[in-house]
């Protein structure tokens, strides 16, 4: 019977390895850190003494291959969310507060209500930001509209900062479109936020090992792999540190590892070499009663405030500029932020800083042309990964997709 080795226990690669299970192909799941998810993971934190995640990731209702991999593997019920696209913002310079209301459809008659729109733009306004429907492939994002007043500065660069996780003028507007097509342009419905609920692991990687577990699957965690063995045309073993393991006629492997492990394994790959980090920080304290899920912040550090029962997280994207800042700091840094925006005491409660240097590639046109596709030049060697050729950002969509592609070809 055919084997499937996947390299990498991330969301590509248990996208990849679930979808293959569920085709009654045999998987073998090789993993090097001693736990599955990559930077989709779930952990005790002894200082806040509670369950927390890495970071905050958003996902939004129209990400139909995320919400088929929860379906998958028994999870659908797993992501949580108000019924109705709504987004909440506060400046924290001026204390002024607004909600983005949609209308459900793709005709965005929300924009001609100044209640339901953002603050201090008119309805043509919006009609600029058609030119990031259908851009150049070599465009940035300030190439094909503006990138400047009320409408970029309160809704569009909060947004795309967040789905790019690169600064969003020079960022390209080719992976920017793709994510508008499938969610902005097609109105509310495909875009209600969506979080994990309770855990990350809990919605995306638990149930993803227990599908596994009932389809015959092989998972070995802490299993770094070290060399690649090719022969002519295919790959025909991989060695880890303490054995190593044929891959026989008519097997296949699929590398979903980072792109700078694809790298070392792979010579001469061209892939992304430019990266760009996420900081999130956890406060132990119970959010006020009327605190929204979720709480964009204008004019402030902190750019995101997520509000659950027993904590409160803040997430911060293309924050390079922050990751070498002394931990303390940078906690009341932040702190003050989520105070003003949620009305609480300046005392700073107890808190955790999560930093992901490599969080995503750089999303530039120039970083975008380095991504391979899933096929190598090896006839039973594939790749997977967010930062693979998807069309979409570094994002759990693009890295769900990623997976589902190369199983299809394995």
């Amino acid at each position: 019977m055919k084997t499937v080795h996947v390299i990498g226990a991330g969301l590509a690669g248990l996208s990849a390895a679930t979808a293959l299970g569920q085709r009654g192909v045999r998987v073998a799941l090789h993993e090097a850190a001693p736990q599955a998810g990559g930077r989709c993971r779930s952990y005790f934190d002894p200082t806040l003494g509670q369950v927390i995640d890495n970071g905050n990731h958003l996902v939004l209702s129209g990400n139909h291959a995320t919400f088929g991999y929860l379906h998958r593997i028994g999870a659908e019920h797993a992501l949580v969310g108000p019924d109705r696209a709504r987004f909440d913002f506060i400046d924290v310079q001026t204390g002024e507060r607004w909600t983005i209301a949609p209308n459900e459809g793709p005709l965005a008659w929300w924009i001609f209500s100044a209640v339901r729109r953002v603050p201090q733009t008119r309805a043509s306004d919006y009609a600029g930001l058609l030119g990031l429907i259908w851009p150049g492939r070599t465009k940035r994002i300030c190439d094909v509209t503006r990138c400047d007043g009320a409408l970029w500065e309160r809704l569009m660069r909060p947004f795309l900062l967040a789905a790019l996780n690169t600064e969003p003028e020079p960022a390209s507007a080719a992976l920017a479109a793709a994510v508008i097509r499938e969610t902005l342009a097609k109105g509310g419905r495909a875009y209600r936020p969506r979080i994990a609920h309770p855990t990350l692991a809990a919605a995306f990687v638990e149930p993803a090992l227990a599908f596994l577990g009932r389809h015959g699957a092989t998972v070995e965690l802490g299993q770094r792999l070290r060399r690649i063995v090719f022969d002519g045309e295919r790959a025909c073993a991989l060695e880890f540190p303490e054995r190593t393991v044929a891959v026989a006629d008519g097997d296949a492997v699929i590398l979903a590892a980072p792109p700078w492990v694809a790298q070392e394994l792979l010579p001469g790959l061209d892939a992304p070499d430019e990266f760009r980090a996420i900081v999130n920080a956890h406060f132990k304290i119970a959010p006020p009663a009327d605190a929204p899920a979720i709480l964009g912040v204008i004019g402030g550090t902190v750019e995101w405030i997520f509000s659950f029962p027993d904590r409160i997280a803040i997430t911060i994207s293309g924050a390079d500029r922050l990751v070498d800042m002394e931990r303390e700091a940078l906690a009341a840094l932040l702190w003050r932020d989520v105070a003003a925006a949620l009305k609480l005491p300046a005392e700073l409660p107890p808190w955790q800083i999560v930093k992901e240097k490599r969080a995503t590639f750089a999303a530039t046109p120039e970083q975008a042309a380095k991504r391979p596709p899933a096929r190598t030049r090896w006839k039973n060697l594939l790749l997977a990964g967010d930062w693979t050729a998807t069309g979409l950002p570094a994002t759990i969509e693009g890295a769900i997709r990623s997976g589902e592609t190369a199983a299809g070809l394995a």
